[in-house]
């Protein structure tokens, strides 16, 4: 079963440029996550799909719908997007799922060309969360620079965390930690 997910995640990145926008690669110190966007920042949408494995036999999938747009705060070109990202996820006896209302934005800074902060934030509470999850929150934020023009190296901080549909059972962070990855655009 080992050999199959590997050889499909495998054909799946190998793929991934025939289809996709950007691909986007991350480590904490406990987790792995590959991310497809399938537009660009240009596009007025961003679909986007991604897994994480978590150490422990933790399985993560996400898929994003957005709009999306360009504007700017203050005077610093912002990319921005609403929307919504599905989450759904499996934990030995456990698992759930939620869809996370919430949006991303990036901005770049014109002073230092390549560098650039972005974050998310997506949030479900119990109605529109499933399985084993009473609510979830998604956080991500982190700092970039394009290295060159179809690549960039990040740094940041990802949060996923839910409730337990148990009566009395604790939040429980699905991911949590310090990251840092590589983007490649095609």
């Amino acid at each position: 079963m080992k050999i199959t997910r590997i050889s499909a995640l495998a054909l799946s990145l190998a793929a991934t440029p025939v289809l996709a926008s950007d691909l986007d690669l991350s480590l904490t110190n406990d987790s792995v996550k590959g991310q497809v966007n399938f537009f660009g920042s240009q596009d007025e949408l961003q679909l986007g799909a991604g897994y994480t494995y978590h150490e422990g036999s933790r399985h993560i999938i996400n898929a994003d719908f957005h709009a999306q747009g360009r504007t700017a705060l203050g005077n610093l070109p912002t990319t921005a997007g609403i929307g919504m990202r599905g989450i759904g996820w499996e934990d030995d006896d456990v698992d759930g799922g939620a869809i996370g209302l919430g949006g991303f934005a990036t901005i770049n800074i014109p002073d230092v060309p390549g560098l650039s902060f972005g974050g998310s934030l997506h949030y479900a509470p119990s109605i529109l969360s499933f399985g084993d999850s009473d609510d979830m929150t998604s956080l991500e934020l982190r700092g970039s620079y394009r290295v060159i023009r179809n690549a960039e190296v990040f740094a940041g901080y990802r949060y996923l965390n839910t409730e337990l549909d148990f009566a009395g059972s604790p939040d429980v962070n699905l991911d949590e930690g310090v990251m840092a990855g590589i983007k490649i655009f095609f």
